[in-house]
């Protein structure tokens, strides 16, 4: 029989964990490889509710996995140790999980590599870890366009606005991927599992400034707190050399949210690795920025039009811009990634790179689906 690797957190198992196993034992013998406590600890910022131990347990009692090990590695190729060691024919991942990094890994070693999409067995409602451990429903934020206009040393030299959107916490973002969970850990520390009601101005100010006290090395932008604190789609106007937008402006429109969400992909590229300086060799230019926050202010317009193609063509001009001050956002990987992404999927419209760049989620504008990517939620004003 063939022997198929499974790797992951498995925490609190679920029926999606195990139609996940059972269509994986139909390749052939499972071995499912669990992050350690730490590995999940650094991946995600928390500990997993049930330790290594009992997961390892769980997982053995199930008839479709054949062993189960706790992974001796780290990062997001932990199971590294184990694929040496049992020399699998088949990898299997859900959509989730797949990554370039994982792709190319098992191409090098001549393994199959097989994604699964997350389907419900026997009509059961659709389940994952996160929507079961989230009490806090504290959303993330996504930036498509104008990124890096919210700090004075770019916006001193060009004004122009950062367009961002709130995402609800239906996936399990990764640390370090551009979709700002270090601001939302800092909600949660000091709002615990919801954004108070009250003003989102003050309220974001707020969130800002307890993320960044006084003394702080490298203040994160506010876009990131407006980005959470603020639903939908959102223009922050920047200029002047401030920290704090001169004007916000936060569009609710169903018709809009709707365009938006069913046309954004995020391509998992794996988090930004430790140590990795976005900001070495920077460029930065007030013709960049003010190309930036231009293509930024088009990318709103076309989304307020549902204009799709102008609303990809925003998003690339953007991210040129960015990557004209940033070079360091991009690698030579990523633009491998992106090229054969167009190649395969040759109606993509415009793309970026989440957050700061160097890794995280690419992100890409499609009226067509794009296959093993992830679609995200836009949350509503009112929640």
């Amino acid at each position: 029989m063939r022997k198929v690797l499974v790797s992951g957190c498995f925490d609190m198992m679920h029926s999606g964990h195990i139609a996940f196993l059972k269509t994986a034992a139909e390749y052939g013998q499972v071995y499912a490889c669990i992050g350690s406590d730490d590995t999940v600890y650094s991946l995600k910022g928390r500990y997993p509710v049930v330790n290594q131990a009992e997961r390892k347990y769980c997982l053995e009692a199930l008839d479709c996995v054949f062993e189960a090990r706790v992974s001796r590695g780290d990062g997001h190729l932990d199971f590294l140790p184990e694929l040496n060691e049992i020399e699998p024919d088949v990898f299997v991942v859900n959509a989730d999980g797949d990554s370039q990094a994982k792709r190319a890994l098992m191409a090098d070693r001549g393994i199959e590599y097989v994604v699964l999409d997350r389907i419900p067995a026997n009509h059961l409602p659709p389940r994952s870890t996160t929507a079961l451990r989230t009490v806090c429903d504290i959303p993330f934020r996504l930036d498509l366009a104008g990124g890096w206009l919210d700090q004075p040393f770019v916006n001193g030299l060009a004004s122009g606005p950062v367009i961002t959107i709130s995402v609800e916490p239906t996936h399990d973002f990764n640390a370090r991927s551009g979709m700002s969970s270090s601001t939302r850990n800092a909600a949660k520390a000091l709002w615990n599992y919801t954004i108070p009601d009250g003003n989102r101005e003050v309220l974001a100010k707020t969130l800002f400034c307890f993320e960044n006290p006084p003394g702080t090395a490298e203040v994160a932008g506010s876009q990131d707190a407006i980005g959470i604190v603020y639903p939908g789609l959102n223009w922050l106007n920047y200029g002047g050399g401030e920290y704090w937008p001169q004007e916000i402006r936060s569009e609710w429109g169903e018709a809009i949210l709707q365009f938006l969400e069913k046309r954004i992909w995020l391509w998992p590229l794996g988090e930004r690795a430790l140590g990795y300086s976005v900001l070495e060799n920077t460029r930065v230019g007030s013709e960049a920025g003010a190309g930036g926050g231009a293509a930024a202010q088009n990318l709103f317009t076309a989304s307020r039009n549902l204009d799709a193609g102008a609303v990809g063509q925003a998003m690339t001009a953007s991210f040129e811009a960015q990557i004209a001050m940033f070079p360091n956002m991009t690698s030579e990987h990523i633009n491998q990634t992106i090229n054969e992404i167009y190649a395969m999927h040759p109606w993509v419209l415009g793309h970026k790179l989440s957050g700061a760049g160097g890794g995280g989620y690419l992100v890409l504008f499609s009226e067509q689906p794009i296959p093993n990517s992830l679609q995200i939620k836009i949350r509503r004003a009112g929640h």
